[in-house]
């Protein structure tokens, strides 16, 4: 029988999912954090596990390169991929923001610049209250952008809001709230769901 393929975002939700498949006993005996290998295998190989970049994992799942997929809903939204989205896991919870000096409100019906590595996720947002942007796409450190007077305000997740504190920033209005989720392909739901369902199962029962 083939295996699942599962896609596993890289970074610091993935110890976390890890400990939770490992609550299931589904166990990657020969991962470890600092391992550079891509591609693992559970005890019975029925699980083939594959490390990608976050912002990828909603691409793979799509493509039917991966059966499932463990990733932030943050690049869920981003990727605007066609795909099923089907347990919260809990994991990495943070929140999307707009974020900037609030003694520079601009006023009504002026058009804003905001700064984001979200460009998707900014033009949903303010498409629905009417506004109209411009929107600058940065890779990092986002918060130096209406300091510098590049942009009006910025898009980005916010966990603790220290670093927005830090930098005389303030959050100005929440998007959404943001956790790891399990998707999982259309051709893949259907023809494994009974494997599908199963792992999701599983992962329910841990998370009580």
């Amino acid at each position: 029988m083939q295996p699942i393929t599962l896609a596993l975002a890289k970074g610091r939700p993935a110890k976390s999912t890890i400990d939770l498949l490992v609550k299931t006993g589904i166990q990657f005996h020969d991962f470890h954090e600092k391992s550079r290998k891509l591609v693992f295998y559970n005890d019975d190989r029925s699980i083939k596990l594959i490390f990608v970049k976050a912002m990828d994992v909603p691409t793979y799942v799509e493509k039917g390169a991966a059966d499932i997929g463990i990733v932030g809903k943050d690049n869920i939204l981003e990727s605007k991929a066609d795909i099923y989205e089907l347990l919260d896991l809990k994991i990495g919870k943070c929140k999307f923001a707009v974020a900037g000096k609030k003694e520079q409100m601009p006023e009504q019906n002026q058009q804003l610049i905001i700064a984001t590595k979200y460009p998707n996720i900014a033009k949903k947002h303010f498409a629905k209250k009417g506004q109209s942007i411009e929107v600058v796409k940065l890779n990092g450190s986002v918060e130096l952008a209406p300091l510098i007077g590049l942009a009006d305000y910025i898009v980005d997740i916010v966990e603790t809001g220290n670093t927005l504190k830090e930098n005389g920033l303030s959050v100005i209005e929440d998007i959404e709230n943001i956790s790891t989720r399990l998707i999982v392909n259309k051709a893949s739901f259907a023809t494994k769901s009974a494997e599908v369902q199963q792992l999701i199962s599983q992962l329910k029962s841990a998370l009580e």
